[in-house]
């Protein structure tokens, strides 16, 4: 019979809500790659790409084909036009290539002669080809840099633990479950609800990184500690302690941040909603791995038993060599 608190147990079921949440996002990054023009697993900004963004905030009605012959007349053929918010609020956004600053400015002017518009709510973002490679090898980098570090942090850290080196693999698969989350559940927001990925993307991934190893530890240091307390015990048993001693201080705080962050996107500003809510499923993700895929992979990978399927002798802990 399932029993929820039998968490290394039970991570079959576990490992496969993982894997078909993280299918769906690979699916809908497959989609977006055959049916974006710029063949990438979601919507870039203008961080990413050479082009310009146009956030038009008219005061009386405009329809697109009024806001796309203005483009066509200055030759930008494939403006890709899209209305945002409430549609009383005449709010637009329009992608193009790279137009330089004159250009661009030109065309904001003929837009107003259109109708008038809010210079206040108005504004033209602008990418040069150059910088956009570099901040998208920037943020490559950064977050391989990221992992790596991690990687090292935890193997130093448990060192002195038998087979210290499993402790950072299963943190960093954890990691890597909790991108492709946050990844996957974008890309499908992407292809529903228009969503674009910009550098506050980034930011957002690396703060999850950041919330995840933090529990992911917490957890693994009390295992330590009870490897050296409990050594008749089996290593499955004393890891299943470990987590229950843990699970109330693990909950309560990301309950806390969680309930911050919904906060945020139900009452913060229109412009760090995405923000906040790539945050929010890298939150939920990151508390779920921890408890669920972090730990239970180190017993899976100790056990040599993915599924928890086996029938086996229990194991004698041991502390550390």
């Amino acid at each position: 019979m399932f029993d929820l608190f039998r968490i290394v147990e039970n991570r079959r079921y576990y490992f496969t809500l993982s894997l078909l949440v993280i299918l769906l996002g690979v699916l809908a990054m497959i989609y977006n790659v055959i049916t974006l023009p710029t063949h990438t697993p979601w919507r870039l900004s203008v961080d990413f790409l050479p082009g310009n963004r146009f956030e038009l905030k008219f005061n009386q009605p405009v329809s697109e084909e009024q806001i796309r012959r203005v483009f066509q007349s200055f030759g930008v053929t494939n403006p890709a036009i899209t209305r945002l918010g409430d549609p009383a609020e005449n709010t637009w956004q329009v992608r193009t290539a790279f137009v330089a600053g004159d250009r661009a400015q030109a065309i904001r002017n003929a837009l107003a002669q259109e109708a008038p518009m809010d210079e206040n709510r108005t504004q033209i973002q602008s990418v040069s080809p150059t910088v956009a490679a570099q901040v998208t090898q920037a943020a490559i980098v950064a977050v391989v840099v990221a992992t790596v570090a991690i990687l090292l942090f935890v193997w130093w850290s448990f060192r002195k633990a038998d087979r210290a080196f499993r402790y950072s693999a299963c943190a960093i698969a954890a990691l890597i479950h909790d991108i492709l989350i946050a990844a996957g559940i974008t890309a499908i927001f992407s292809a529903l609800f228009n969503w674009e990925i910009d550098a506050l993307f980034l930011t957002a991934m690396l703060t999850v990184l950041g919330f995840s190893i933090q529990d992911t530890i917490v957890v693994y240091d009390r295992i330590r500690e009870n490897l050296t307390r409990r050594r008749g015990e089996s290593f499955e048993t004393i890891v299943t302690r470990s987590l229950l001693e843990t699970l109330n201080r693990s909950l309560t705080t990301s309950l806390i941040n969680i309930l911050v962050l919904t906060a945020l996107l139900l009452f913060g500003g229109a412009s760090i909603k995405q923000f906040v809510a790539v945050l929010l499923i890298g939150m939920i993700s990151g508390t779920y791995s921890s408890i669920f895929v972090a730990v239970p992979l180190v017993v899976a990978w100790f056990e040599r038993d993915l599924w928890g399927t086996k029938q086996r002798t229990p194991q004698v802990a041991i502390a550390g060599k």
